[in-house]
């Protein structure tokens, strides 16, 4: 009883040590708390060691197997960049081709207008200048017979003289409105026979002028802006026959004997 009383009243200390046997005899058998407790921190120690190691491993692992996944992902990663990269420069050599071909075509359409606008203009002004030729022509008639009746007309009265200087001053405006529209009129006398500007509608022996030279202008010719219009219609010298006087005449005739003889 006084046994089971004093298990009763210390309950701790078998507690404690539980890996003690109460019936043990040799106390040198029995391990102390210190020795114990090293032996733990031991095991503890050798344990901490071991998860540190498998830790380290399963971490080494896992960087491994990250590693070579982060390696994977990049190289897909560049492989996809390449690719877009090289999608990126076919589509930029077609846009370039297209621009290039867009550039051409400006060009030729360009050169084309330009052609065409100067065509147009120099169309317009041969135009205009024809026209401005047709209708002076036309009015060279009028100015010829204003010109003929200044030469012609002698007016003996006054009043035939007011009639005179009234169409002759009609005349000189109309002379003038052609010289403002770049008409000349041409003054050939005395210069050599041009069939560029002249026609020869007389021909007169004379020695007093040498061959080919202008003698006088029957119609005037006219030109406008450097071309002719109307040819001037004049009269050109030609070489005069040689006179023949009664001596050479004579001699003439006894040559004539002579030679029959």
């Amino acid at each position: 009883m006084i046994d089971e009383q004093k298990q009763q009243q210390n309950p701790s200390e078998n507690q404690e040590n539980p890996t003690v046997p109460s019936e043990a005899t040799d106390s040198n058998e029995i391990p102390s708390g210190n020795t114990v407790q090293e032996t733990i921190n031991e095991t503890q120690n050798i344990e901490s060691v071991e998860d540190k190691d498998v830790s380290e491993s399963v971490a080494g692992e896992t960087l491994e197997r990250d590693s070579s996944a982060i390696n994977l992902e990049n190289e897909a990663i560049i492989a996809t960049l390449q690719q877009e990269n090289a999608h990126l420069k076919k589509l930029l050599e077609e846009k370039t081709e297209q621009s290039n071909g867009f550039k051409a075509q400006y060009a030729r359409l360009s050169a084309d207008f330009d052609n065409f606008r100067k065509r147009t203009l120099k169309e317009k002004e041969n135009l205009e200048k024809q026209s401005k030729k047709n209708v002076i022509t036309e009015l060279l008639p009028v100015v010829d017979n204003f010109e003929r009746a200044r030469v012609q007309i002698q007016p003996s009265t006054e009043g035939e003289q007011k009639i005179h200087n009234s169409y002759q001053g009609v005349y000189k405006t109309l002379v003038d409105c052609l010289k403002r529209l770049g008409v000349s009129a041409m003054r050939p006398e005395g210069e050599q026979f041009d069939p560029n500007f002249h026609e020869a509608m007389l021909r007169e022996p004379t020695n007093e002028h040498p061959e080919g030279t202008v003698i006088e202008q029957l119609i005037r010719g006219y030109m406008l802006e450097g071309q002719v219009i109307r040819h001037a219609m004049v009269k050109v010298a030609v070489p005069g026959e040689p006179v023949i006087t009664s001596e050479e005449k004579q001699q003439t005739s006894e040559d004539a004997v002579a030679e029959k003889k």
